[in-house]
């Protein structure tokens, strides 16, 4: 038991040492960072849109920005690359401009970025649904505060802590996301292979000592993110 617990430890510096790995870490990195950019401007602006102006197309787009919960991701990556390849609806004037977008480091973001993006939404949209922070909005509106004086003052320190905890939930979810990324990334090594693809790769050509001395490095990573979450649970004060 010692042993197998120990084995990955030693696997882990003959891994890192292995052409490509350091490439995937590299690249894993940028994308969290990427992803995480995205997630701090888009995901506050959705749902504010979603919870606060409930129109016909604002229920579309949130509709849209949930369906990676809920769709298989490889068939949302094919759907994607359908959309984004060089004949697709938007592929195609993409390529006209001189943009390549499918299987560069861009499309690894972009997968990232729509598989975490939910998570930071509806976090953010329950806590702005909230029937107490509305009562208390609109009791500062009563006595005559402005809505920009509410919304500095009442509703973003009130959702504060969800928007921390989004934003890190879809951080750890870009880590790891494997199926939209290998359909419009193309898992090319050296390219467009983040860490969670080269575990797969790993895994395809039975080296199970190298998967699991990269799952250590994921693993801490969601140790650490588990820990700030839940240090920020400690410090929400219950409603």
């Amino acid at each position: 038991m010692i042993q197998t617990l120990l084995t990955p430890l030693q696997e882990l510096r003959t891994v890192l040492s292995a052409p490509g790995i350091l490439g995937a870490l590299w690249l894993t990195a940028q994308t969290c960072l990427i992803a995480g950019i995205g997630f701090a401007i888009f995901g506050p602006m959705l749902a504010w849109w979603f919870a606060r102006r409930p129109t016909a197309f604002s229920r579309i787009a949130s509709f849209l920005t949930t369906l990676p919960l809920v769709f298989p991701p490889v068939a949302l990556g094919y759907l994607l690359l359908v959309l984004l390849g060089r004949n697709g609806w938007i592929g195609s004037w993409l390529y006209d401009a001189g943009i390549y977008l499918i299987f560069t480091p861009a499309s690894v973001a972009l997968a990232a970025f729509i598989a975490g993006l939910p998570l930071v939404v509806k976090l953010i949209q329950t806590a702005l649904e909230g029937r107490q922070l509305k009562a208390i909005e609109f009791a500062r509106a009563m006595h005559g505060a402005s809505g920009w004086t509410i919304l500095r003052h009442i509703t973003l320190p009130y959702v504060r802590p969800q928007i921390l905890s989004g934003l890190l939930l879809g951080v750890s979810r870009a880590s790891g996301e494997v199926g939209i990324t290998m359909m419009v990334g193309g898992n090319l090594s050296g390219k467009t292979n983040t860490l969670s693809l080269e575990i797969f790769n790993a895994v395809s050509r039975a080296d199970f000592d190298a998967a699991a001395a990269l799952c250590l490095i994921l693993s801490i990573f969601t140790i650490v993110i588990f820990a700030i979450l839940e240090g920020i649970r400690r410090r929400t004060p219950a409603e």
